[in-house]
């Protein structure tokens, strides 16, 4: 999730105008070992790859789902191209805030050409916070096929959840209020790996979580 950071010079959580107002909670390092234990533990609870399929949720959950799909292959000696084993889903049309953001433009969704029917589907975010996009996600899922489980990977829990939803594997637990935003960046979308948190006053980017009630 995207924003606007400090000039050089200025130390990380801090800009010109309104000191204090971002903190780097993870950076490029901490990102990849965050990756590399989830995708050992999605390895672990399901006893191998032959069954799995990783869905990355747009935006930034699809090139987390590639990640982690190439950190298994590599454990698992799988030499199947990437596509068997990850792809992408959209949730567009199966928001509950569509009423509010009627704009929103679909992204592509792959499934390998397996399916997903009696197989594990692994949903793949950045930022899990009320839980609605997940809902949304279920969703979607179950208008394509019939898998034999379905857990959740996500690289930040923010907490704040509205629905009983609640992830298998998490990269990192993040203590928020409800008034900061987090900012994941990852070197696909945005040229650099890091999470922030950005307090009241600060101007949200881009990449900001969205707003109460909508992830």
């Amino acid at each position: 999730m995207h924003d606007v950071l400090p000039p050089a010079g200025l130390a990380a959580g801090h800009s010109a105008d309104s000191p204090a107002e971002h903190s780097r909670v993870l950076g490029a390092e901490e990102i990849r070992r965050a990756l590399t234990r989830i995708a050992h533990e999605i390895l672990e609870s399901g006893h191998g790859a032959d069954d799995l399929v990783l869905l990355g949720i747009p935006h930034r959950g699809v090139p987390l789902a590639e990640r982690l799909a190439a950190q298994i292959a590599r454990a698992e000696g799988d030499d199947r191209p990437l596509d068997q084993l990850a792809g992408s889903l959209d949730i567009t049309m199966y928001r509950d805030d569509l009423r509010h953001n009627p704009t929103r433009a679909p992204s592509p969704t792959r499934i390998p050409r397996e399916g997903i029917d009696g197989r594990t589907v692994v949903l793949v975010d950045d930022v899990l916070y009320s839980g609605r996009t997940i809902r949304a996600a279920l969703d979607a899922l179950g208008a394509i096929g019939r898998p034999a489980a379905v857990r959740l990977a996500v690289l930040v829990d923010r907490g704040h959840r509205q629905l009983p939803i609640r992830a298998d594997h998490v990269g990192k637990n993040l203590p928020t209020s409800r008034s900061e935003r987090v900012h994941v960046q990852l070197t696909e979308t945005d040229g650099v790996d890091a999470v922030d948190i950005v307090r009241p006053g600060a101007e949200p980017g881009p990449g900001t979580e969205p707003a109460e009630g909508t992830a």
